[in-house]
This record gives C-alpha cells, sequence and structure tokens, in this order.
C-alpha cells in the first residue's frame, strides 16, 4: 500500500482537483491522510467526498504535520503532496515507486509544472529547479516534499524534524544522506503546482527568462487545465426577487434559467427568489430553489450571495465555481458563459466579470454640482486606457471562497468584453419591455411578436 499524506490549510479551490488526480491513478492500493489546519472554509467538506482521513491539527509545524499523517497511515511508502499540486496524468504514483528497486534510494521528488496562471517569479523558480532530466542524489540534499516520496521503514529510524518551520524535507534528506543513501529526482512525476519555490526576484528579468522557457515548451500547457474545466462542480445561482414577468409570452426568469441549462460546464442551476410563483416557475423550468429569501427592499448584493452560499453549502452542496446570472437579461450569446468559466479556470484569476468598453468621455459627481473627468482625456482612441463599464448581471464567475469572504470579486479580476450590444440590454421596467418586444422575435428565434406584462411591477434584477 501506499499513504498519500496531504497537509492543508484553506485549500478548497485545489483540494477537490487533487484528489480527483490522486484516485484516478493507475494503483488502487493507496489510502489518503488529510492533515487540515483548522481550515475556515470547505476544504475538509470536498475532502470527505472522497475516501479520505482527516486528521486535524492546531500548531503546524511542516514536520510535526507529515510525521502525524504518517503515524495514522499504513502503507510501506509514503507520499508527501501539496494540497495545491495536482498530478499531471494518471501514472505519477507508479513514476515516483518505480526508483525504489535499489534499496539505497531513500527518498524520491517528482517534477513540479507551474501552471500557465502562475506569476513570472514562480515559473522561472520551478522551472529552473525541476528539469527534465532524472538525477541521483550522493551528495546534493535537495527535495521537496510538495510532491515526493519515501520508504516508510527509513521514515521510522528518521522522522521528520518536528521543530523547523521550514525545509523539513532538505533537513531529512541531509540526514538521509549522510547515512549513505540516496536521493532521486524524477521528472516523469510531474505535479502542476500553483505556487513556486521561491517568492523573490526582479519581475522585468522574471519575465524574460519566462519568455525564452516558453519558446522551448517547458511552460504548463493551458491545455490541460481547459480539458478539466467539465469536471469541476459549477454552480448556477439566479437571482430575483419581485412579481413574475413575461417577455414574448414567456416567464422572463425561464430565459435566464435556459442560458444556464445549455451550459456545457454548468451543473446546476438554484434560483434565489422571495416569490413562491417564481419558484414554482424555476422548478418547472429544470433550476432548484432549496430556499426562499426573506422579503428585504434594500438589500446588499454582496451579503445576499453569502447568506445563500452558506445556505446552499449547508445543505450538502459544495461547488468548485459559481457562475451568478441575473433574470433581467434575456439577449445572453450562445456559450457566452462556457467563454466565462473557461477564462476563469485558465487565467488563475479570482473572478471574470462582463463589461462594455467606453469609449466616451466619463464623468463621475465628486460633490453636488461638481464633476470630474475620469480616463484619458481627449486624445486619439487608440491611445487612450481603456475604461469598462461593468455589466456583472449579464454574467460574471467566481470562486465560493470569494463569495464567502464577502467580496464577491476577490483580488484579482478579469474581464470578458460584450461586443454585442443587444446582450447588454437590461429587461427591467415597462421601458425596457418595450424595447426587447422589437428584437425578441428576431434574437430569440421565435415567432411571439407580443409580450405580455401579466403582474403589474418590475423586476429587480438581484
Amino acid at each position: 500500500m501506499i499513504s498519500i499524506i496531504i497537509r492543508t490549510k484553506n485549500e478548497e479551490r485545489w483540494i477537490a482537483e487533487a484528489l480527483k488526480s490522486v484516485f484516478g491513478q493507475n494503483r488502487r492500493d493507496i489510502e489518503v491522510i488529510i492533515v487540515d489546519n483548522n481550515s475556515t472554509d470547505k476544504t475538509v467538506d470536498k475532502a470527505k467526498r472522497f475516501d479520505v482521513k482527516v486528521i486535524s491539527i492546531s500548531d503546524y509545524l511542516p514536520g510535526k504535520a507529515l510525521n502525524a499523517g504518517i503515524r495514522a497511515s499504513r502503507g510501506e511508502h509514503i507520499v508527501s503532496l501539496s494540497a495545491h499540486c495536482i498530478p499531471v496524468d494518471n501514472a505519477w504514483l507508479d513514476n515516483l515507486l518505480n526508483n525504489f528497486s535499489d534499496k539505497d534510494i531513500a527518498g524520491v521528488y517528482g517534477r513540479q509544472e507551474p501552471m500557465p496562471f502562475s506569476s513570472d517569479s514562480d515559473k522561472r523558480d520551478l522551472m529552473i529547479a525541476f528539469g527534465l532530466d532524472r538525477k541521483v542524489q550522493v551528495m546534493d540534499s535537495f527535495f521537496h516534499n510538495a510532491n515526493s516520496m519515501i520508504r516508510r521503514e527509513l521514515w521510522e529510524k528518521y522522522p521528520f524534524d518536528e521543530t523547523v518551520s521550514n525545509i523539513e524535507d532538505r533537513v531529512w534528506a541531509k540526514q538521509v544522506i549522510d547515512k549513505g543513501y540516496k536521493i532521486v529526482y524524477e521528472p516523469k512525476a510531474s505535479v502542476s503546482h500553483h505556487h513556486g519555490i521561491h517568492q523573490n526576484g526582479d519581475r522585468g528579468r522574471c519575465a524574460g527568462v519566462i519568455n525564452v522557457l516558453k519558446n522551448i515548451e517547458l511552460v504548463g500547457s493551458a491545455d490541460r487545465f481547459s480539458q478539466k474545466i467539465g469536471e469541476y462542480n459549477t454552480l448556477a445561482l439566479i437571482p430575483f426577487k419581485g412579481d413574475v414577468l413575461h417577455m414574448a409570452g414567456q416567464p422572463l426568469i425561464e430565459y435566464t434559467i435556459e442560458h444556464a441549462k445549455r451550459s456545457r460546464y454548468i451543473k446546476k442551476t438554484i434560483v434565489l427568489t422571495d416569490n413562491p410563483k417564481i419558484k414554482a416557475i424555476s422548478e418547472r423550468s429544470g433550476a432548484h430553489v432549496p430556499f426562499l429569501r426573506e422579503r428585504i427592499e434594500s438589500e446588499d448584493l454582496d451579503q445576499m450571495l453569502k447568506n445563500s452560499l452558506e445556505r446552499i453549502e449547508a445543505g450538502g452542496i459544495f461547488p468548485d465555481i459559481v457562475a451568478v446570472m441575473w433574470a433581467t437579461f434575456p439577449f445572453r450569446e450562445k456559450g457566452y458563459i462556457d467563454k466565462l468559466i473557461h477564462k476563469l479556470v485558465t487565467s488563475g484569476l479570482d473572478s471574470i466579470i462582463s463589461a462594455r468598453p467606453l469609449f466616451e468621455t466619463c464623468w463621475q459627481e465628486e460633490d453636488k454640482g461638481r464633476y470630474v473627468r475620469l480616463g484619458s482625456g481627449h486624445i486619439p482612441r487608440e491611445s487612450r486606457k481603456r475604461m469598462y463599464a461593468g455589466i456583472e448581471g449579464l454574467g460574471y464567475v467566481t470562486y465560493p471562497d470569494c463569495i464567502r469572504d464577502g467580496r464577491i470579486y476577490g483580488e484579482n479580476m478579469g474581464i470578458v468584453e460584450v461586443d454585442n450590444p443587444i446582450s447588454a440590454i437590461k429587461v427591467r421596467d415597462e421601458g425596457d419591455f418595450a424595447l426587447a418586444e422589437k428584437i425578441a422575435a428576431d434574437w430569440l428565434d421565435t415567432e411571439k411578436k407580443g409580450f405580455e406584462l401579466r403582474e403589474a411591477g418590475s423586476a429587480d434584477g438581484r
């Protein structure tokens, strides 16, 4: 048996993907031990959806955490895998284990490839440290527990140092090399690693190095992540409060539900409404309404999404990605939401929003009657810095930890430009419906020429 020890603290963004790859290995005689350091997100909940054993610790030191996991394990060989390292293929474990036919080998560490969206400094560090040639080290004590395997019998003689704050792996490697053992670097046992092994360096120089390394195809391919998008548990949330409204003879909410259902990546659609009639329509259309929101006239969208996500997760649904879509945008182009999701996964950003580029002069009111011009001023369009108007209701995607922390866009945000002006039309008030009536038949490919506002009032896109 091989025991795989994964140390975690707030790793919900990566843990499910890492475990999917671990349990997808060619070898089935494995056990996985999660050593969790008081995670406050959904790391443990997501991990428990796999066949794992979870150990909780409070006082974290890397060697101490590893030793705790190993003591709870049974395997003859012990793997240490970082929670944000994802094995790149199903032969990863075999490629680590195959090196132990030589009894003098104490430990093996594998390659760490940067992700396409890792920083330039992290890419540089990983590609320099983890090359393509296998090495047998008889003096060099470099070793890395983000992706490694050791013999249990040697660990029993030489456990990891429980006092050092870092590089417990190199301390251990130095100890066993001094006893006459060898360390192997196996590039075929590769993982994708978001973080680098160093956190400094000149950014300009890093960018130059990365450009050279890209030319020789040492940077991880974005295609690898694109191919896995369908494996993420992507949840669509459609906030809607207010009365039932119809456009072209169809409830307005149904258009957005249909957009979510047509997505290749969205696994479940949940409507967040305060209206029992909207609930009935939504469920008839294939969406889920697990609860009704409270009727609050003025409600902060960030807080509403946070509260709703917490209730959804309390019900046992743990999304990897959340796509938010307002029902007041019925004219999304085919595949638009999937474009947002694809960019989120392959960019490494916290969120992707819809936005329209602005070329007109923009003004912001500082005080009553006093305005400040925004942007680059009256210069040629090609020389201006781009400005954008967010159209989040058309669609934005993010990770659940961002919503749960009350920062629905996170710290690093990207955009997808809305090229088609019809897509940006918001249908909320009677004037909006008048415009929607003129374009609905052609846009929605229907013969219905009119629309019916069956109940008084206006739709609220939140």
